[in-house]
């Protein structure tokens, strides 16, 4: 099966295995190399036709059981991580150069400008070139070895809630964060359809100066979510660095729900993020909350 025909179906893919969350301590250590040599290869060559069989040869591994070994590791399929890496670098240039739309889809992997504004549209919620409107940039939640960044929450409380979900929901998440360290820190948690997410959050919520400790969501559609927290913290140096967590969260209609997240440094297997939080809902997470939407009846 070639790896880069799976990658541009899309991260929501029929042909990839369900995720799973990051599993990196049950994970043998004498395989954790070959996983880091496969996600270093496809982060050097992300713009060629690499293939699962190529990856899978590099580490002297079979195709089927290299495919698990790094869902295993990392949470997801080779293909999606493949699509994120190239849909995070399609972003970095789109926000950062004013390269045209037709160089930037060569250079991350793509052959035709139809087809990646096609399905980039259908994953960020927005075409290429709405993305590159100046509040994209301004609300923008990166995590990558090569970019790390959260929006000041100045720019979220006047932005307000509503540039992130576009139906609030019934629902009241109350989410236990268990920060690294004690120093406070800006911290961001946002609630996402794909445990990979291209496209903003149905809702989020942030604090400053935070310590380990409770962060509760408000209109929170009803169903089950992917929480992503995002911590910045200041080091002695006064220079920032980031840690990150993951969970899954069960939202109720009814009354108060309630997740707990621990974050901590970012790894080599976390699959690179990009969201704005100026989006707006994608069809896949327009498709996710009518599907998950509960059917009220009258007393």
């Amino acid at each position: 099966m070639m790896l880069h025909s799976v990658a541009a179906a899309g991260y929501d893919s029929k042909l990839d295995d369900p995720p799973r969350e990051p599993a990196l301590d049950r994970v043998e250590r004498s395989i954790r190399p070959a996983v880091l040599q496969a996600i270093t290869s496809i982060r050097d060559r992300y713009f060629e036709s690499i293939t699962l069989a190529d990856l899978a040869s590099e580490v002297f591994i079979s195709r089927f059981h290299f495919s698990r070994m790094f869902a295993d590791a990392t949470g997801v399929t080779p293909g999606r991580f493949l699509t994120a890496v190239r849909l995070f670098e399609a972003k970095r240039l789109l926000l950062t150069t004013s390269l045209n739309v037709s160089d930037i889809v060569c250079s991350v992997g793509y052959s035709s400008v139809g087809t990646f504004t096609s399905r980039f549209s259908r994953a960020v919620g927005m075409t290429p070139t709405q993305y590159r409107e100046p509040q994209v940039a301004e609300l923008l939640v990166a995590i990558s070895p090569t970019l790390q960044r959260i929006p000041p929450l100045r720019k979220l409380r006047e932005a307000g809630r509503n540039c992130a979900s576009l139906q609030p929901g019934p629902g009241v998440l109350s989410m236990q964060l268990d920060l690294p360290g004690s120093a406070p820190a800006d911290t961001l948690v946002g609630l996402f359809a794909d445990p990979v997410p291209q496209c903003g959050p149905v809702a989020f919520s942030g604090m400053a100066g935070m310590k380990s400790g409770e962060l509760t969501l408000h209109g929170v559609p009803a169903g089950r979510w992917t929480a992503i927290a995002v911590a910045q913290h200041r080091t002695s140096a006064d220079e920032p660095s980031l840690s990150i967590g993951y969970t899954t969260v069960q939202v109720s209609p009814f009354g108060r729900s309630a997740g707990r997240v621990a974050l901590r440094v970012p790894a080599a297997t976390d699959a690179p993020i990009a969201v704005t939080l100026a989006s707006k809902q994608s069809p896949f997470t327009q498709r996710m909350l009518s599907a998950q939407r509960p059917h009220l009846h009258a007393a």
